[in-house]
């Protein structure tokens, strides 16, 4: 049976990756030459490749036992993906307008954390399941709620208002969140580069649902 723990990689493993978003887009072409195209996946994943550069024999040694300890890719486990961590702009920071959660009715009080992509019809709504503790703010109808008026499940990324929002008032959110992963392979080699630096082939790491 799959498992995730809520253990991050640490972002000096990480320094030096890359990576990006997948989409799986199935094209049929007619036979007028026009094409169909279709996709199973509403959302994209993404992928990573980490440890490609010389490092310390410490660092070696530590990615190798969080490896292990994730069972290579039997659990999935947290990272931080350098280019899209935050609920606005890399270099700015969050508040509690930058993502809407929903609408209020009067009776809700529980609201998925998510990030939108793009604008109008065609926007990308992506839940967010692993905000980071002690950043997400939110805000209701325009208002910053105090930290007391909400709890926020930092496994799932369900945010719980102690009251609910009166009917029509805006949800807003912006936090920090991590991306859950995987390591994509069962293998780790590593290559002594010196008496005291070593390098891990690349290390391949791909997100997972959750």
């Amino acid at each position: 049976m799959s498992e995730f723990h809520e253990a991050r990689l640490p972002a000096r493993l990480a320094f030096g990756c890359t990576g990006g978003i997948e989409r799986r887009t199935e094209i049929v072409t007619l036979a007028s030459g026009f094409e169909r195209r279709t996709s199973p996946w509403t959302l994209g994943r993404r992928r990573y490749l980490i440890a490609t550069a010389a490092r310390p024999l410490d660092e070696v040694a530590e990615l190798v036992a969080f490896f292990e300890a994730r069972g290579g890719r039997l659990s999935g486990f947290r990272f931080r993906d350098p280019t899209d961590f935050k609920s606005c702009l890399p270099s700015a920071q969050p508040t509690a307008s930058d993502q809407a959660l929903g609408t209020g009715d009067g009776a809700r009080k529980v609201f998925q954390l998510a990030k939108i992509y793009g604008t109008g019809p065609e926007a990308v709504v992506r839940p967010i399941a692993k905000p980071v503790a002690g950043t997400v703010k939110v805000a209701v109808a325009g208002l910053t709620l105090a930290a007391g008026a909400f709890a926020v499940d930092a496994t799932t990324g369900l945010v719980t208002l102690t009251t609910a929002p009166a009917a029509g008032a805006a949800v807003t959110a912006g936090f920090e969140f991590d991306t859950p992963v995987r390591f994509d392979l069962d293998r780790l080699d590593v290559t002594l580069e010196g008496f005291a630096a070593g390098r891990v082939a690349a290390c391949a790491l791909v997100e997972v649902r959750v």
